[in-house]
């Protein structure tokens, strides 16, 4: 290698005019060739800012369309759709972003969380545990600071 290379000085080129120009140092180069555009298109963390709303509204969902067919089987009583209508409403809330309807999923969440572990404190039924964790889980997402700054 060169001392004038290895000093880290850039060296000049002459281009197809004869005049010379000085080149970029390669760490210069490299910066600019990594750095993505605006004009590209939108990142998916600009797009799903917090996933676990999206997470928690599909389960949301999902437990309104066990409401609705535990009603249509004749497993629960026909006033549960009141639930189901609320968990979906709750669901299509929280995806939009909206202050109510986090209030709404946080009350369900916390509500089914206590429920889960009233049952297992009574029958001792695993499963509920773990549903009741999940709904904590998700509790303890939903009051975190930076989901409550995204609301509106």
């Amino acid at each position: 290698m060169s001392d004038e290379s290895s000093s880290g000085e850039s060296s000049s080129v002459e281009s197809s005019s004869g005049e010379a120009k000085p080149d970029r140092p390669a760490s210069n180069l490299a910066a600019i060739g990594s750095q993505p555009s605006k004009s590209s298109q939108p990142q998916l963390r600009d797009l799903l800012p917090l996933p676990g709303l999206l997470a928690i509204s599909l389960y949301l969902v999902m437990l309104a369309a066990v409401i609705i067919l535990g009603v249509a089987g004749r497993h629960y009583p026909p006033l549960f759709l009141v639930l189901s209508a609320a968990f979906i409403t709750a669901a299509a809330g929280l995806m939009m972003l909206l202050r109510w309807a986090w209030a709404a999923a946080l009350s369900a969440v916390f509500l089914l969380a206590c429920y889960n572990a009233w049952i297992f404190s009574v029958q001792h039924n695993a499963p509920s545990l773990v549903q009741g964790g999940l709904n904590l889980v998700f509790f303890l997402y939903l009051v975190r600071a930076e989901v409550r700054d995204k609301l509106r």
